[in-house]
């Protein structure tokens, strides 16, 4: 599988069946995730057969089913950009997850921040995990914002590779589906800009990860 493959197949999954990652993918996750955190500076790991951070009344409510495995965005309380950082980092993960055969799930509220087995140290912070596993179902594809909320550029007036950005952005997760995002072109450069709302920061990594593994083209 492709990255761009990928990213149409790849949407949230929540129920999961209960069987532990095959050493493979285990080996593979880790390597991935050690490769991330040695170019970002952030401390994510995978913690695996840990049913206790789903524990939890908001987890249920959601309808998390055996999210045992998952993996924890730690990362230092002062870095820059850390929740654009998280997002960016996490992305390339799980999409990395899905073009290898496991379904995934981004969580920043329903799980429970007390009970994740993450190590941290005192100046580091626990932002939000990634639910990993043999998904029960591939999820179900999101409702998109239509192109001119999302794109200041008019279709007619995108080069190739910025339209093929612009159609994996908008496939990203974000979150509630809020798409707080803008996309533009500045002299040639990609410019995607945040709006305000709920983890807006960290869906602007997982937005600019998308646009960037499709397109070719570091944004800004």
């Amino acid at each position: 599988m492709e990255i761009k493959e990928a990213i149409l197949k790849r949407h949230s999954v929540r129920q999961y069946k209960n069987e532990p990652l095959s050493p493979e993918h285990v080996e593979r996750i880790k390597e991935l995730i050690c490769a991330c955190n040695e170019e970002s500076g952030l401390h994510m790991q995978l913690v695996l057969d840990d049913p206790e951070c789903f524990d939890t009344f908001l987890a249920h409510y959601g309808k998390f089913e055996n999210a045992n495995n998952y993996i924890a965005i730690v990362a230092p309380k002062k870095m820059p950009d850390l929740d654009e950082r998280c997002g960016y980092y996490g992305q390339k993960i799980v999409l990395e997850a899905q073009m290898i055969g496991l379904n995934t799930c981004w969580v920043a509220g329903t799980y429970g921040k007390g009970k994740c087995k993450a190590d941290k140290t005192a100046g580091e912070k626990i932002v939000c995990v990634i639910a990993i596993g043999y998904g029960m179902n591939e999820g179900t594809k999101h409702k998109s914002k239509p192109l001119e909320k999302l794109c200041a550029v008019e279709e007619a007036d995108m080069p190739v590779w910025f339209k093929n950005g612009v159609k994996a952005a908008m496939l990203a997760p974000t979150a509630i589906n809020q798409q707080k995002f803008m996309i533009s072109l500045e002299n040639d450069e990609p410019v995607i800009k945040s709006g305000i709302g709920p983890m807006a920061r960290i869906d602007l990594g997982i937005v600019k990860y998308n646009f960037e593994a499709v397109s070719g083209h570091k944004c800004r």
